[in-house]
Order: structure tokens, then sequence, then C-alpha cells
């Protein structure tokens, strides 16, 4: 499952991540419908899903603040509103990584994307780790 953010909303990202991603897509709000959803109740509502990958471009409040647990994966995207229209591609490029292919693989990680610079760190690792290309 991947689960955009209240942000990505009313840009068709869904619909371009769903031609080629088998899972479900949706967004946050659809999983606490009817409600405001605050950036730190996030991570409870993600650890209810099945193995769910968080798509964001508010990195500054995700990035280094949320403890990673493996029962969910968050990918930053530190670009631009401007430039949302490059997420599916870019996510797509990112779970077809060797390191990245599976849901088991992703879980446990926040992954940031800058530029062409992607970084993840852990639950059992406090250091940041760059992905190789």
């Amino acid at each position: 499952m991947i689960v955009l953010d209240e942000q990505l909303l009313g840009r068709n990202i869904e619909r371009d991540i769903a031609k080629w991603y088998r899972g479900a897509v949706q967004y946050i709000l659809d999983l606490r419908p009817n409600s405001i959803i605050k950036d730190d109740a996030i991570p409870d509502l993600l650890r209810q899903q099945p193995q769910p990958t968080f798509v964001t471009i508010n990195e500054q409040d995700f990035w280094r603040k949320v403890r990673a647990d493996p029962r969910f994966c968050i990918v930053c995207f530190a670009i631009p509103d401007s430039r949302v229209r490059e997420i599916p591609q870019s996510l797509r490029v990112l779970v077809r990584h060797d390191e990245l292919r599976t849901k088991a693989q992703r879980m446990g990680k926040i992954i940031r994307i800058k530029n062409e610079d992607v970084q993840y760190y852990t639950a059992t690792e406090r250091s940041i780790r760059k992905l190789d290309p």
C-alpha cells in the first residue's frame, strides 16, 4: 500500500502511481476520514496498516524527526511544490532499486530523496546511509 500525504491531493498523483503499482494507492485522509490528521499522528495511523509506504514532500517534519518503525516506510521528497508531478516516476525508480524492491526491504526505513541523492535511516542503525544508484 502506498499512502500519499494530503499535500499531494488534487494532482492526479495517485492515478499516475496506480498505472504501475499493483497495490492500493490512497491518501492519508482515507485512513481516518472526516478528521484532521496532524503530522505527529501519521506514524500511529501507518502502524495500523499492512506494510504501508507513506510519501510526502513535507521533509522538514518527517526526516530525522520520525522514529523508523519496522511496520512502515516513509519516503520524503525534498522538492518544492512545483515539482510534485515528478513523484510518480521517482517513486517507481526507488521501489525498483535492488535494496528496496520488496515491501519487506522498505519497511523500517525513513528515506529522503533530494535531487539525485537518496539517503535513509532505520530503527536499528542510527547513522544515515546513502543508497547507491
